[in-house]
């Protein structure tokens, strides 16, 4: 048997099996030897950026073999399914100019929805004007790890230590338009999404970006602070 003569019939073959398309498991794909995102989306009819995305990848040739990857948009993104790959592909057109629209400004901030709610101080301490311009809110003194309270019952939108200068904070909303700020504080007891009730315990204070143990404690109406000492209780005398 002359074995030569199958040599070019087999590298035929091998290089026919390894042209082969790629092939999906439904909306997944598993990455081969020499695949690219690009190639991918050539392949399924989508861009390799929308590959990316879909896929969460922060390197767009970031794949590797035996690497399961979505080749189909997910679920939500299946909305308008008369969109087609040729609308997609379709040469891109400028719009009309048209007259930009004239938004509303935002409502001025009141106190009048806040008046109509049953406020209580978040904190036992000295009351003291806050040193900063930019800030509208009060800082009330006393000593760390005492009981910060929910000055009104709401949910809470925002619990965490992400914007500077406020140290651990959290943010209650009571409507629509009505949040309390609760910063500086030693630790938080609540997470997002979670309901208060008035006068339960959110967070110990402390002094997290702030060089002396307090609460800074603020009302914010549309998105605007207003002055919070009207509304709460008369202290005691």
């Amino acid at each position: 048997m002359n074995v030569r003569r199958y040599i070019p019939v087999l590298l035929v073959a091998l290089l026919a099996a390894c042209a082969s398309p790629p092939v999906a498991d439904g909306d997944f794909y598993t990455v081969r030897r020499g695949d690219t995102l690009i190639a991918l989306g050539r392949a399924f009819g989508y861009s390799h950026h929308e590959l990316a995305t879909w896929n969460r990848l922060s390197d767009e040739d970031e794949i590797h073999v035996g690497q399961v990857l979505r080749v189909k948009p997910p679920p939500a993104a299946r909305t308008r399914p008369a969109e087609s790959a040729a609308v997609r592909k379709a040469p891109d057109r400028k719009p009309a100019a048209a007259e930009p629209k004239k938004e509303a400004p935002p409502p001025a901030p009141s106190s009048a929805e806040a008046e109509r709610l049953n406020w209580m101080w978040p904190a036992q301490g000295k009351l003291s004007a806050t040193t900063d311009r930019n800030q509208k809110g009060i800082d009330i003194s006393g000593t760390t790890g005492q009981p910060v309270w929910a000055a009104e019952a709401g949910k809470v939108t925002y619990a965490g230590r992400g914007i500077r200068g406020y140290g651990n904070m959290i943010i209650v909303k009571h409507s629509r338009t009505l949040l309390s700020v609760y910063a500086h504080n030693k630790s938080i007891m609540v997470k997002e999404g979670q309901t208060v009730n008035r006068g339960q315990q959110i967070a110990e204070m402390g002094d997290t970006d702030s060089r002396t143990v307090k609460l800074y404690f603020e009302i914010r109406s549309n998105g605007k602070p207003i002055n919070p000492v009207p509304l709460l209780p008369k202290p005691r005398s």
